[in-house]
Parts: structure tokens; sequence; C-alpha cells
């Protein structure tokens, strides 16, 4: 199973960055970024893991994908994955309140896709790789803890509160330690 992040944001932020660089942890060799069109993107894509110029539409038969979408109608299930090749999941930062851009982005341009959402929160890349990672290795979504809404402390009285859900991994939300210290230093 390959987990194939199509990069729809306009340029490569260092947030951005980061999400992937975990995702690429995650899912090591099984991790795919796809429809990275800028070069000095791609030079930095390709130091973390595999890198392709085309969109995934033009890499995979729609059938053989599960697109990730949290509107979907129904959630991922370990048997959603029998016989498909990719799990797609949108290369896009979240807003609050969500736009609905997978559909637009992702969902539209493959009818024939399988679409599926594992919960009804948006999750991080680097979480939405972790979850359908499990999926994958046959644990069920209500066997996934998650947490929604992570506050991270800055300074003394000072917090930022993100709106997302993130898998708990032995207990701790799934966050990029470089993420949390991006948000110190911003």
């Amino acid at each position: 199973m390959q987990f194939v992040i199509e990069h729809l944001e306009p340029r490569l932020s260092d947030w951005l960055f980061m999400e992937y660089s975990s995702a690429a942890e995650i899912a090591g060799k099984d991790l795919l970024i796809t429809n990275v069109q800028r070069a000095s993107d791609y030079r930095r894509l390709s130091r973390i893991t595999r890198v392709e110029k085309r969109s995934a539409r033009e890499l995979f038969r729609p059938e053989e994908i599960v697109v990730l979408d949290p509107r979907a109608r129904r959630a991922l299930s370990p048997e959603d994955l029998r016989e498909k090749a990719a799990i797609l999941i949108g290369g896009i930062l979240g807003n609050d309140p969500p736009l609905g851009r997978t559909r637009e982005l992702l969902v539209k341009k493959l009818p024939r896709a399988m679409v599926r959402h594992i919960g009804r929160h948006q999750f991080a890349i680097d979480g939405s790789v972790y979850v359908a990672r499990q999926v994958s290795q046959g644990r069920r979504l209500e066997e996934i803890p998650v947490l929604v809404e992570l506050e991270i402390p800055l300074a003394q009285g000072c917090s930022v509160i993100l709106p997302y859900a993130f898998p708990l991994v032995k207990g701790r939300p799934l966050i990029s330690r470089d993420l949390i210290e991006y948000l110190k230093r911003h």
C-alpha cells in the first residue's frame, strides 16, 4: 500500500514541509508526494521521500485509489483497501472552518475513485498518514484514539489552539516536534 500526498498548495511553506517530513517518518518507503511542480520544492522534498512531478491521477487508475476526504459519506475500513494500490491524501493546510478543498481539488477530479473519511474532523497531513497506515494494517477507526483541538503552550500565559484532530500514539498527540518549536518561535 502506498500513501500518496498530492501536493496542492501553491508553495512549500516551512509548516507544510514539517508535516511532509513527519509523514515520511511515519510511512517510510511507502510515502510518495505527487504533483510537485516547482524545481526548488522537488529538490527539497527529494531529501525526505519519493517525489513525482506528475499528479496521482496520472500515476494510478481511479479504481486503485482511496481518496481521504473529511466530507465523505463512509468511514475508511481495512476491507476498503483490498485490491487498492494507494491511499490519496490532499497536501492541503487546513482552514478553520474547513473550506472543502479536498472535494474540489481531488474528489471531483477522480469520480471513479473510492472516497472515505477517517473521522469527521480535519486531520493534519501526517496524522492522516498515520491513521491511514493503521487502517491498512487492520485496525478499525474506532480503535485509534484521537484528540480534537490541541493546545500548545508557547510562553507563560500564552498558547495556541490547533482546531484539528490528532491521533494519540502511546497516549500523546501525534505532532512533529519541529512544528511545536516552529509555533513557539513564530
